[in-house]
């Protein structure tokens, strides 16, 4: 409770929230998305190869598919080059909210995502691994910001949307969604846009 109002400030304060809460359900039984394991996959990166995640992610991803339009973390890239973030019913700019994310333009995403799933950025083995692993879809939501970036692998496309403001009740409680209504409005345009792609 309280962590997007008072986000903590390093992976290892993150770990500490949820440290001693109980599971929601037994591993096998059930899915539920969680920002925890990213934490956690960041501390166990550093203690394997030596040195933090970050400077892992550049030498693995952002060097070799020259990403350079991607920050890790934020505070690599001048705040004015960040577009803003706005949650409705809050005032302030969010962009310099301490979240642990990357930052990068949806150029470099979409570099990211074809050479993920073209067999460019992983080995032999590594993609086998990849492409054997049921697919799963997942789009970004934190406070202010919304993104959605798949590959169509029956058209050979990326597409990358970036929303810079999220939140909002919906006039029908039915409809609400995590982000409230501007992140409903950034789906129907994204899935809109695959449809025509499709065509």
């Amino acid at each position: 409770p309280g962590y997007w109002e008072n986000p903590p400030d390093s992976s290892e304060a993150a770990l500490e929230l949820a440290l001693d809460l109980p599971a929601n359900f037994k591993p096998g039984e059930d899915y539920e998305y969680s920002n925890t394991n990213y934490y956690l996959l960041s501390q166990l990166i550093a203690k394997v190869v030596g040195y933090s995640h970050w400077q892992y992610i550049k030498e693995e991803i952002l060097v070799p598919l020259a990403l350079s339009n991607t920050y890790t973390p934020i505070d690599e890239v001048a705040a004015d080059d960040v577009m803003s973030g706005y949650w409705v019913g809050l005032d302030r700019d969010l962009k310099n909210d301490p979240h642990g994310s990357m930052v990068a333009t949806a150029e470099d995403v979409g570099i990211f995502l074809r050479a993920l799933n073209d067999g460019s950025l992983l080995n032999d083995n590594e993609q086998a691994i990849y492409a054997s692993i049921y697919e799963y879809d997942h789009s970004g939501l934190i406070p202010g910001y919304h993104s959605i970036a798949r590959y169509y692998s029956d058209i050979d496309t990326v597409v990358v949307q970036f929303v810079n403001t999220a939140g909002g009740t919906p006039l029908v409680p039915l409809f609400d969604t995590a982000g409230g209504t501007k992140v409903m409005v950034a789906n129907v345009v994204y899935n809109r846009i695959v449809r025509i792609l499709h065509q």
